[in-house]
């Protein structure tokens, strides 16, 4: 069974920074990607950083340059660097465990099998 632990979130003001950790338990042994997922009440969520065990990265178009995905194999974490805060970062972050992601620019997204769900950390960017 995949567990995943966010960690992290909490209330900051523009233009500041907070760093998510996700910690990983039961993942199997193989190929695997991790992502970072975001939910604003009433809209969909979006994918906006994802890492494969070989360490590649992707990036939702809206994060670009300013977030940064890394893993940390030995604790089985995955953290997310988030600078340059801005208010519409405001949302619930997620973290998630899949065999694959891709990349559509608008959002990045699992494919080919079953995807494990954390339970979020709340992530607020005031003006």
């Amino acid at each position: 069974t995949v567990q995943l632990t966010e960690s992290g979130g909490g209330s900051v003001q523009s233009g500041g920074s907070l760093r998510l950790s996700c910690v990983a338990s039961g993942l199997a042994a193989g190929s695997y990607s991790v992502a970072w997922l975001r939910q604003v009440p009433g809209r969909v969520r979006v994918g906006i950083a994802a890492i494969d065990s070989d360490g590649r990265t992707n990036y939702q178009d809206s994060v670009w340059g300013r977030f940064i995905i890394s893993q940390e194999k030995g604790t089985n974490t995955v953290y997310l660097q988030m600078n340059s805060l801005k208010p519409e970062d405001t949302a619930e972050y997620f973290c998630a465990a899949g065999p694959k992601c891709g990349n559509s620019g608008d959002t990045i997204y699992f494919f080919g099998g079953t995807v494990d769900w954390g339970h979020g950390t709340q992530v607020t960017v005031s003006s």
